[in-house]
């Protein structure tokens, strides 16, 4: 959205910040809270450096969970890749014909016994980096959620913590 991962990380919770300080402006003479007026203008809603933390928290996991389903999404291509290879290899009539493999910057003539063996060799470490990835999302979901009810408790309809789906 913002371009690259110093945007996704920077950006996105210092303009959050700055939004809120521009629709509910900080109170004279403090430093730690900021008012925030509900739309029907009924109720101030206090937000303290600690509702302010947890913000710039969820902001900053919810890049990092958008930053980790890209590697899944990339991972998993991959993997699709280093099958088909695999599955071309095995279509081979020829059994004594070298095979190319990368490593690196460079490539390596194989038989076609060793080439499988590094194909599942790499396929078996993406697949466990995939699913380190994956237990990863899991547990920032899983904080993603718990903040969404402490700020939704406090703030209501006055926040929004749902994802743009643009």
């Amino acid at each position: 959205m913002f371009g690259g991962h110093f945007w996704g990380q920077c950006f996105f919770p210092a303009l959050l910040f700055f939004f809120l300080h521009r629709l509910f402006p900080v109170e004279e003479g403090t430093m730690a809270a900021a008012t925030m007026k509900a739309t029907a203008g009924v109720e101030d809603i206090v937000v303290t450096f600690e509702d302010q933390q947890k913000i710039n928290k969820f902001a900053r996991n919810t890049s990092r969970i958008k930053e980790l389903k890209n590697e899944i999404e990339a991972n998993k291509k991959t993997l699709q890749n280093l099958q088909d290879a695999s599955d071309d290899i095995m279509m081979l009539d020829d059994d004594t014909m070298l095979i190319p493999y990368q490593i690196g910057g460079v490539f390596v003539s194989h038989s076609q016994e060793e080439t499988q063996k590094m194909l599942e060799s790499a396929k078996e470490a993406l697949e466990e980096e995939v699913r380190g990835y994956e237990e990863r999302v899991s547990s920032i979901q899983q904080v993603l959620n718990d903040l969404k009810v402490q700020l939704y408790a406090k703030f209501g309809d006055n926040i929004n913590l749902e994802a743009d789906e643009s």
